[in-house]
């Protein structure tokens, strides 16, 4: 788990040392950012600084009325590494800023301040990307008509589009210096980093194949999913009565199937109907790559990541269901040997009989039961 960073006022670490760099490393980032930023301003390295802040491979002028848009490009990767950068640092901002403060206020142990800190950077992203994704599938069009997602293949991309892309894979990018910079249990760091490079090299490789209409898709329905499974473990850990967290797991389970689902079957009607009809083109158009192959080889590593996830899922699913039904048969058993303990201990110190107490007491016993009957006459 995800270990909150929490700078000691009273303690100042050696320079360059791993303490100094992980308790500023938002400081060193936004520093490193800002020698792109002011290298934009000098006319002598504008050139090679605008390649890493502004979009590139641009395939239409800028004119009056109208859109830029672009294309995918190698010089891309150079934008990915500084929005990295950035992310980097909005994610130590939302750390000490947002975060830290509400934990603070819940008073959480450790276990579940560590998840309570990686659910919700993931929520805060997850909500930003998926409201700006769906912002983009609206205004272009792609909701009412899917037809859109493999017609004029291959269609340039709007910078809102191209730069939700990049900053996807900046995200996942970024993840990896994270692991040292939170703190990442060696035990987990190697599942962390795997998933992390899953994630860059897959949108990346469906950026660069022209298949952005349907990353897309693919990647507003995975935010939504993720956004639910998120906020429901935030619900988890705040709701100690536990009156929420029955229902919003329920919703989150149900909407990561759904979310499973409608991306496989994006995916079939794309590369397997859809592009299928638009393979007019020569093969040897820059930034055409609808032949079967490669259609192919995307529908299957497509179909097989939601499997996994899925698989995943279930296994998580059973994992919990026997944990659950482990702690109730643990509860039972223990609610059982305490009523054995009592009924055992009735049995060694049974209640003394009248004719075993002292004379004193037999004649107190006595007199308790004529009042009554005094009384009733």
């Amino acid at each position: 788990m995800v270990k909150p960073i929490r700078k000691n006022p009273n303690k100042n670490p050696p320079i360059l040392s791993h303490e100094f760099v992980i308790q500023n490393h938002a400081d060193i980032v936004s520093c490193v950012a800002m020698v792109f930023v002011i290298g934009l301003m000098i006319p002598t390295t504008a050139p090679l600084a605008s390649l890493f802040i502004v979009l590139q491979n641009n395939v239409t002028e800028p004119e009056p009325g109208t859109h830029i848009l672009y294309m995918p490009g190698v010089t891309d990767l150079c934008t990915v590494i500084f929005y990295s950068l950035i992310c980097i640092v909005i994610h130590a901002i939302a750390q000490e800023y947002c975060l830290d403060k509400i934990s603070k206020r819940l008073h959480l142990s450790k276990s579940k301040l560590s998840v309570f800190s990686q659910s919700g950077q993931l929520a805060i992203y997850y909500l930003f990307a998926s409201v700006w994704g769906l912002d983009i599938l609206i205004r272009e069009g792609y909701i009412l008509s899917p037809t859109l997602l493999w017609a004029d293949y291959p269609a340039p991309l709007s910078a809102q589009h191209k730069l939700i892309l990049l900053i996807q894979i900046a995200y996942s990018i970024h993840e990896l210096p994270e692991l040292y910079l939170q703190r990442v249990p060696q035990a987990q760091i190697f599942n962390s980093a795997i998933t992390s490079v899953v994630s860059a090299v897959f949108v990346t490789t469906l950026y660069f194949l022209n298949l952005n209409r349907l990353l897309l898709w693919l990647l507003v329905l995975h935010y939504l999913s993720e956004l639910i499974s998120n906020l429901t473990q935030i619900v988890q850990i705040i709701d100690k009565e536990e009156k929420l967290s029955k229902a919003t797991s329920l919703v989150s389970n149900v909407f990561l199937v759904l979310a499973r689902l409608g991306s496989i079957v994006l995916a079939v009607l794309t590369l397997w109907f859809g592009l299928a009809q638009e393979s007019s083109l020569p093969a040897d158009t820059p930034g055409n790559y609808n032949i079967p192959p490669v259609r192919l080889g995307a529908l299957i590593a497509i179909v097989s990541l939601q499997i996994y996830l899925m698989y995943n899922f279930i296994t998580q699913q059973l994992e919990q269901a026997r944990e659950n039904n482990s702690n109730a048969a643990k509860t039972n058993l223990a609610a059982k040997v305490n009523k054995q303990r009592k009924e055992k201990k009735k049995a060694k110190n049974p209640k003394p009989k009248e004719s075993d107490l002292p004379e004193v007491d037999q004649n107190t016993n006595k007199n308790l039961r004529q009042r009554p009957q005094q009384k009733a006459k």
